[in-house]
């Protein structure tokens, strides 16, 4: 079995690790050869995002796609590129999954959200994830693809997370009255991606997070008593100085349901909350 993957960054490299794991070959895209030289290093097969006849032989020998990279002022790179690949090579991979963002939900005053809620992006970047998986939702339709969405909050991890922060003294506890938001650990990600190539769905939607929406605050303090730090004080939002992505971040509050992902893909979080994901971070060193 094989994945090819369009960007091989913090959740491409876990779902493939995983996935290796179990015997399958990879091949994933890349820009710059410094990029191309870290994938050969993972045993990960570089593919040009630059040379069409590659992409059409790499999406034609794949069982399953996965595109991670962010939409930009046109549009998915990843469906540019590939949706000519594969009509180019007859490539019908079993799977092809789009990784988006919770964000298309924009903000709902901290109630819950769901796969069949409607979508109220409050940004930019919110607006062409929507208009990304209509994309590849019409796509899929067009070509017969299996074609799952995955909406995706913030994703933690080993040395992505908040003991980085921490360490490094950038950490701060927002004080944002009624915020919360969802988050899931990279891990969790990898299991339910892997799940879903396991039952591919056509036109799957999922919500891959956590069982437990919190506020920042509290996700610091307990990261801080982890550690044995002292705990950073609370800081008004209105005073933390934020630069834009993290105002519009902090402008959202919103709980994410993951029951479809657990009832149609037999999926569950090993760290159903922030804090077995952090403790197991911890516990190996991260």
């Amino acid at each position: 079995m094989r994945l090819f993957t369009f960007g091989y960054g913090f959740s491409a490299q876990a779902l493939g690790t995983r996935l290796m794991a179990l015997g399958w070959s990879l091949a994933a895209t890349y820009r710059r050869a410094e990029d191309a030289e870290r994938l050969k290093a993972l045993d990960v097969e570089a593919v040009s995002v630059s040379d069409p006849a590659a992409l059409a032989e790499a999406v034609k020998a794949a069982d399953a796609v996965l595109v991670t990279a962010a939409p930009d002022t046109e549009g998915c790179p990843g469906l540019r590129a590939l949706v000519p690949a594969m009509a180019r090579a007859g490539a019908f991979p079993d799977w092809l999954g789009y990784l988006s963002t919770t964000g298309v939900y924009g903000d709902r005053q901290g109630g819950w959200v769901f796969e069949t809620g409607r979508l109220a992006a409050q940004s930019m970047e919110g607006a062409r994830r929507v208009a990304a998986e209509r994309d590849w939702l019409d796509v899929g339709k067009g070509m017969g693809l299996t074609t799952a969405i995955f909406r995706l909050p913030g994703i933690y991890g080993p040395g992505r997370s908040t003991f980085d922060r921490l360490r490094a003294g950038r950490a701060k506890r927002i004080a944002a009255p009624g915020q919360v938001f969802s988050r899931i650990h990279v891990d969790d990600l990898a299991a339910g991606l892997a799940a879903s190539i396991a039952r591919p769905r056509a036109g799957g939607i999922y919500n891959l997070c956590d069982d437990e929406p919190a506020p920042n605050s509290a996700v610091v303090a307990y990261a801080a008593e982890l550690l044995g730090l002292p705990v950073p004080p609370e800081i008004p939002v209105e005073a933390a100085n934020l630069a834009g992505p993290a105002q519009r971040f902090y402008a959202e509050s919103k709980r994410v349901s993951n029951a479809r992902a657990k009832a149609e893909l037999g999926w569950r979080p090993a760290y159903p909350t922030y804090r077995e994901g952090l403790s197991a971070i911890l516990q190996a060193g991260g």
